[in-house]
């Protein structure tokens, strides 16, 4: 159906909005495309648009999933967290966290992969360690999985993912007791990988024979986890739940919507992004705003409705670690955010308008509206592939 032209101040609530009247990347939008559904979002189209263009068919559709303040309030807590460390502050001791958990995780993958148990006391210090650093300032621990290489091997992921939901449970206001159990099993969730084909564990399966075995990792994590003293109780039936879905159509037990408790429902949204964005051909190397696009387009099927538009505000429109382009011609990478004005992060910027190494690099704080000319501020002009830019961003604090 063609699409039709709707002035702004004619919208009602419900509306698909497919295209607007200026490029999506000069607005605070993450997505090509939304249903309205709010005062905020009708705000924000009035400060940049005319007019927008919606597709009548796409409305009552894309209203499955609709999130209420009712279902926000089941979903996040009331713990409030303070950046207590600057970005430059806290990635010193972030790196010392990385470092040492990246060891623990090799203890443990050799232990299970010789046959004996999971040291559960390294399993907990790897966790708080990872927590206590996202609770003081997520952005470092953040950038800092971003500027490391990605591996392959069987776990090599389980610290970035474990990040991940640490710097989640954080944005939730979740507890911080509740967030390092995020971070452990974010860490040890994938653990029954080891016991299968090294092949297949990294590649992931290519047929149905192999998407079967492949899908008894985690009965195997479960059974591992269940075997090793000390672990929080809770720890293996969390670990069972990450590939379950919201609309049942996940594994190994097809549970639907409220059967599956919030932190398996929350390791299932990280564990799938962590996927999409993972290089070839241990993911689909697609960027954060593709692989969020995807996720989205899975709200109240796969996934919860209301997490996954918590997730999607916790990842920002440019997530940590993101390269892109400004007004300038110059090019930049992300190095914190700001939750007050998403569209203006703190940046370094590493390579002039002509494309040559920046040194010493330059940092701005785009809040504060630097100037590019007398006239005009810095604003960031668009995303850019992480891996086309020519250059090590591990140098720029590592």
């Amino acid at each position: 159906m063609e699409l039709r032209q709707i002035p702004v101040d004619e919208l009602t609530f419900g509306v698909y909005i497919s295209k607007l009247d200026r490029p999506w990347t000069e607005t605070p939008f993450v997505f090509q495309g939304f249903v309205l559904k709010s005062d905020k979002q009708i705000d924000v189209l009035k400060k940049y648009c005319k007019h927008v263009f919606i597709d009548p068919e796409k409305a009552e559709r894309q209203e499955v999933g609709r999130v209420t303040a009712e279902d926000l309030a089941k979903v996040r807590g009331t713990t409030v967290y303070k950046e207590v460390a600057s970005v430059e502050a806290e990635l010193p001791k972030a790196r010392n966290a990385f470092s040492n958990t990246t060891v623990i995780v090799k203890e443990l993958s050799r232990a299970v992969e010789i046959g004996n148990s999971i040291d559960s006391t390294r399993s907990h210090e790897a966790a708080a360690q990872i927590t206590e650093s996202v609770v003081r300032n997520p952005d470092a621990m953040a950038l800092l999985i971003k500027l490391q290489e990605k591996g392959g091997a069987t776990l090599s992921r389980a610290v970035g993912i474990s990040v991940m939901m640490t710097i989640f449970g954080r944005f939730l206001q979740l507890p911080q007791d509740r967030i390092q159990i995020l971070g452990m099993l974010g860490l040890l969730q994938d653990v029954g990988k080891l016991k299968l084909p090294s092949e297949l564990a990294t590649r992931g399966p290519a047929n149905d024979a192999e998407r079967e075995l492949y899908r008894t990792h985690v009965n195997h994590s479960v059974r591992i986890l269940s075997d090793t003293p000390g672990l929080p109780p809770e720890l293996p039936g969390l670990a069972s739940l990450h590939h379950e879905r919201f609309d049942g159509t996940g594994y190994p037990r097809g549970l639907r919507g409220s059967a599956i408790a919030i932190s398996g429902l929350i390791a299932g949204i990280v564990d799938s992004f962590d996927t999409l964005t993972a290089p070839k051909p241990f993911g689909d190397n697609l960027s954060p705003a593709n692989a969020l696009s995807l996720i989205y387009k899975e709200r109240g099927k796969g996934f919860h409705p209301a997490l996954v538009e918590q997730f999607i505000q916790c990842i920002g429109v440019f997530p940590v670690g993101s390269v892109v382009e400004l007004n300038s011609g110059e090019v930049a990478i992300v190095i914190a955010q700001n939750m007050v004005r998403r569209m203006q992060p703190r940046i370094m910027v590493v390579k002039d308008a002509n494309g040559n190494p920046m040194v010493p690099y330059k940092m701005l704080d785009l809040m504060k509206e630097p100037k590019v000319r007398p006239d005009e501020p810095y604003r960031i002009q668009r995303s850019l592939e992480y891996n086309t830019v020519n250059i090590d961003p591990r140098e720029l604090f590592l």
